[in-house]
């Protein structure tokens, strides 16, 4: 599996939209990505809503524990992946059923046909990228 080459445009359009961010395996531990990139994306003006079983809130926010248990009033813009790329698909799905607008699959999480699925279903695709290095180079 590989992630498309040029996803420049998508990239672009997904940060300049900012809005809200559902992370989806976002830790409660500072030292790990998915927590760091979480507060880099609250530092710049995006609302995250922090997707983590078993915790209670992450970052101020209130975390929850599957996508699907967001209530259907908060409005998901991008659905940030930080799972194995095994797992990622079953996240594409949650996030076109949602709907949102965006899915973005995080470094080393790659996964062609969900990518696909997703794109199929309307939604803005990145692949194997993080919006930390990305939103600098803006």
């Amino acid at each position: 599996m590989t992630a498309p080459m040029d996803q420049s445009s998508t990239i672009a359009k997904m940060l300049r939209a900012g809005g809200t961010w559902a992370v989806v395996g976002c830790s409660p531990d500072p030292s790990r990505a998915s927590h760091r990139v979480a507060a880099f994306l609250q530092r710049n003006g995006f609302r995250i809503v922090p997707v983590r079983p078993g915790v209670e809130e992450i970052l101020g926010e209130r975390c929850f524990d599957h996508l699907r248990s967001i209530p259907a009033d908060v409005a998901i813009d991008v659905v940030d992946v930080f799972r194995r790329a095994g797992q990622a698909g079953v996240h594409v799905d949650e996030a076109i059923e949602r709907p949102a607008t965006g899915v973005w699959l995080q470094l080393g999480v790659i996964d062609d046909a969900a990518a696909a699925r997703g794109r199929a279903a309307g939604l803005d695709v990145v692949m194997d990228r993080c919006p930390m290095i990305e939103l600098p180079r803006l």
